[in-house]
């Protein structure tokens, strides 16, 4: 009897998930760039990692990190678009990413157009996944889906203590 198991990575709090890069037809940042979670390293990072269907999902988590007005030379936002979770074509996608980077541009928008971030993190596919990293890239929070009041309270005080 022949039995087949899948490992997939899984997130852990305290520890610094593998190094993924998304480059070429894997995906990059907006302006086509190479993108690779190894920069996720000098600041506090509170990354995003989203369903473009979801992407209201945990719009009051986002309101209330906003008003922290957190200094961006030691806290930095990356959103990285799971572009193969929606029936959005890539072309609308893309003009959408590109309006965004320009209004908010202290945040690094990355796309991944093959899912590496499910398939290497084992991040929920086709949701919101909220991560958030310390200086040397150990992640301090991570939990997919609707974040709760506790939950951006518990947010906003590691990136405080983290700062």
């Amino acid at each position: 009897m022949f039995i087949l198991s899948l490992v997939m990575a899984v997130l852990m709090v305290g520890t610094t998930p593998p190094a993924v890069v998304l480059e070429g037809e894997k995906g990059g940042t907006v302006d086509g760039k190479p993108f690779s979670t190894e920069m996720i390293k000098g600041k506090v990072y509170l990354v995003i990692y989203a369903d473009p269907d979801k992407r209201d999902l945990n719009e009051d988590f986002a309101e209330a990190i906003k008003k922290q007005q957190f200094d961006k030379s030691r806290f930095g936002s990356i959103a990285i678009i799971n572009m193969k979770a929606t029936w959005i074509p890539n072309f609308v996608l893309n003009g959408i990413l590109k309006k965004k980077q320009e209004k908010y541009p202290n945040t690094i928008y990355v796309k991944d157009y093959d899912k590496v971030f499910v398939k290497k993190w084992g991040l929920k596919d086709d949701d919101y996944n909220v991560m958030l990293f310390d200086k040397e890239g150990k992640l301090l929070f991570y939990k997919s889906g609707k974040l709760t009041e506790e939950d951006t309270r518990k947010v906003i005080q590691l990136i405080k203590e983290n700062l």
